[in-house]
């Protein structure tokens, strides 16, 4: 008889490990606060498109999302298309994301556009990431492409995403982000990304099915208020003021949750999970008539503009209007973040025609935007180091989310790898 475990979160990490439990013969009890599954990837009606709230992509070296889509037998779904970037740059759109772009790039030196190509060559060809650990990002950045290519390439980047975080973040954590874009290039020239026909609704609509016809359950609506642990060891759940008995608990929900929901673990656990540090995100995306741009992902270093760039996802998965997602990345104590959306929208509307002159605001359809509170993990350097245990000392409580598979950055098929794993290791 399989073991009934609850799973804490729908997100692709909960859903990957409530499917493999499933697999194996357990019996998954999925709780997401939301009113739909896939967290940061869930969709929601875009004016008549069925559409993610915030922004995702797929490279050719997700092997983890493409082998579950292979076993959901979603595998023709996918499609890869050949994407470009552009840099906005001294008010002009400049091309990006390969060596003649880097080459005829306005507004930089020879030698500085020298050093960034290498440091950008030796990123993607590096495999070892833990010299880069304990070394801070941006210091580490500066050394390799002097201060012209960090003031006009790098600086503005990360003041717009990780603002007074931006001076101790780990190198090892950025040069994973450099890789893996790096890596998703099929020739020196060419840049190739994925999306699935239909978009994550797709994928996550599948993995729900396939959770269910295996026995497991997903409740909707359903947040937790606490987990129940009693002698060193779980024994079920508080959900709407009534206790549910589980063999054990999978939590995967956004670790700044844990200590409100789990305030009976040792003191110095509590402390570790309370330390840790997120960005949120405030992602508008804009529903237009005509493109903004030919790119996909557009980097922006303009004084005018508080984003370091913007994705014209329609550019990837081909849409009958354009659209455009821009995130502001903020933490979530500073003041902008209290904004109304209003103030955002305004803003975006602003940028997008200053980066195409011709738009006007009858070119609009629509304009939404969706906050995320914990969206983006600060990895300081040596940060997995610093977080607690996957397994707790508390028996049969695992508890992760996209911070525990540093130094990749966030990722739909980082989630599924990790939550697969966790599922298997917590039923040894």
């Amino acid at each position: 008889m399989g073991q009934r475990i609850a799973v804490l979160g729908a997100g692709p990490m909960g859903l990957a490990v409530a499917y493999q439990l499933a697999l194996d013969g357990h019996q998954p009890v999925v709780f997401e606060a939301d009113d739909r599954v896939g967290g940061m990837t869930a969709t929601f009606d875009f004016n008549g498109l069925d559409i993610e709230r915030y922004y995702h992509f797929h490279c050719t070296s997700d092997t983890a999302f493409l082998n579950v889509l292979e076993e959901l037998g979603l595998g023709d779904k996918m499609r890869w298309v050949e994407t470009k970037m552009g840099y906005w740059y001294q008010d002009r759109l400049q091309p990006w994301g390969n060596p003649v772009a880097l080459l005829k790039f306005k507004g930089l030196s020879l030698v500085a556009k020298v050093r960034y190509g290498l440091h950008a060559f030796l990123s993607v060809k590096r495999n070892d990431w833990k010299p880069l650990d304990n070394v801070e990002a941006t210091s580490w950045i500066k050394r390799w492409v002097g201060a012209e290519a960090y003031e006009v390439l790098w600086r503005r980047l990360f003041e717009y995403k990780f603002y007074e975080y931006t001076s101790n973040l780990s190198a090892a954590w950025i040069w994973s982000r450099i890789r893996r874009i790096g890596r998703s290039r099929y020739s020196l020239f060419r840049e190739k990304l994925g999306y699935l026909e239909g978009g994550s609704s797709t994928f996550l609509n599948a993995m729900a099915a396939a959770i269910q016809s295996s026995g497991g359950d997903i409740r909707l609506k359903q947040p937790v208020s606490k987990v129940l642990i009693e002698a060193g060891k779980v024994v079920g759940l508080e959900v709407n003021g009534a206790v549910e008995k589980f063999d054990k608990v999978i939590s995967t929900v956004p670790l700044p949750f844990v200590p409100r929901l789990m305030p009976d673990l040792p003191e110095d656990i509590l402390r570790k999970f309370s330390a840790l540090k997120n960005v949120a995100v405030v992602c508008v995306i804009a529903k237009l008539r005509r493109r903004v741009t030919e790119n996909f992902w557009l980097n922006i270093n303009d004084v005018d503009m508080d984003i370091p760039g913007l994705v014209e996802y329609s550019n990837l998965r081909p849409l009958k209007s354009s659209v455009v997602y821009v995130p502001f990345y903020i933490p979530g104590e500073h003041p902008t973040y209290a904004d109304p959306d209003s103030v955002f929208i305004g803003k975006v509307r602003n940028y997008l025609k200053k980066i195409n002159p011709t738009l006007s605001d009858g070119d609009f359809i629509d304009i939404r935007a969706s906050r995320y509170r914990y969206a983006q993990p600060i990895c300081e350097p040596g940060y997995l180091s610093g977080l607690p245990p996957v397994s707790l000392p508390v028996e049969g409580l695992w508890v992760a989310d996209t911070s525990y598979y540093y130094p990749e950055d966030r990722g739909i098929s980082e989630s599924i790898g990790f939550g697969r794993k966790m599922a298997r290791d917590a039923v040894k």
